[in-house]
Formats: C-alpha cells, structure tokens, sequence
C-alpha cells in the first residue's frame, strides 16, 4: 500500500510539472548552418567546386536535376513552431547562374525590431548619446570633452 501511495505521489508530481513546462524542451537545429558573409560573397560565374569550398555539402541534391543545390534548415525553439529556411542555387554546365531563398530575411526582420524596443528617445542624428552630461565637465581650455 506504501509503494502504491509513493508512486502515485511521483506519477502526480511528474505530471504537474510536464504540465507547467517546466519540463526541460531543447532547440532543435538541422540542416545546413550557412554564414551570411560566405552566402554574401556567392557570385554568378562559379564554379560548384568553389561553392562546395565556400557552403560546404548542400543538404539537397536531386539525382534527376544535377543543376540545383538547395541549403535546408530547420529550427524549433524550445518545442515551439518549426522554422524553414532554404537557400536554392542554380548552375548551368557547373557554372552558378541564380541564387535564391529566405535564408536570412528572418534576420533583418528581427534587427529591426529589435532596434524598435531598444530605442531610447534618440534620434538617429543625435550624437550626444546616454552619457552626456551637457558640459558639467569642462577641459583645462575651457572646452567640453
């Protein structure tokens, strides 16, 4: 009967906490981890073989279509909704002729408003800044540093 008890006693607490998440849920990534410098630097005219030195193996290949490669990569934050970002290069006769994707269009997006909350009051021309002390201190000449 003492065993019973205890166990139910762990079974309750066990689901009381996966019910106030307290549970542990990892960020899950897969996929290609590309650096918008090296995706930045891709120039129609290269070759695959400088694209394989610069992004590395593409996650997708097709065996019927040899001429596009596409960079797959998939993030869930924290048992969250599932994000899919792809990044599609075009060759003809191994030469790279197009690329295309929303690879990074999620990181502009998030500077932006990231930028949005951290704005204090400042203007963009302001170049006071948040230490100012609007001339409490004054050098030996006489001027404000």
């Amino acid at each position: 009967m003492q065993k019973l008890i205890r166990t139910l006693g762990f079974a309750m607490l066990a689901l009381s906490l996966a019910s106030c998440r307290l549970v542990y849920v990892p960020d899950v990534q897969q996929g290609n981890l590309l650096d918008k410098k090296n995706v930045e630097q891709l120039e129609p005219g290269m070759t695959k073989r400088q694209v394989l030195v610069l992004l590395g193996t593409p996650s997708v290949t097709t065996p019927f279509d040899a001429s596009r490669w596409d960079y797959v990569s998939t993030q869930a934050h924290r048992g969250g909704a599932m994000k899919v970002r792809t990044l599609s290069l075009t060759f003809n006769n191994d030469t790279l002729v197009k690329k295309e994707g929303d690879f990074f269009s999620e990181d502009a997006n998030k500077l932006i408003e990231q930028g949005k909350k951290l704005n204090s009051g400042y203007s963009a021309d302001d170049t006071r800044g948040d230490k100012d002390t609007s001339g409490d201190k004054k050098d030996d000449d006489g001027s404000k540093f």
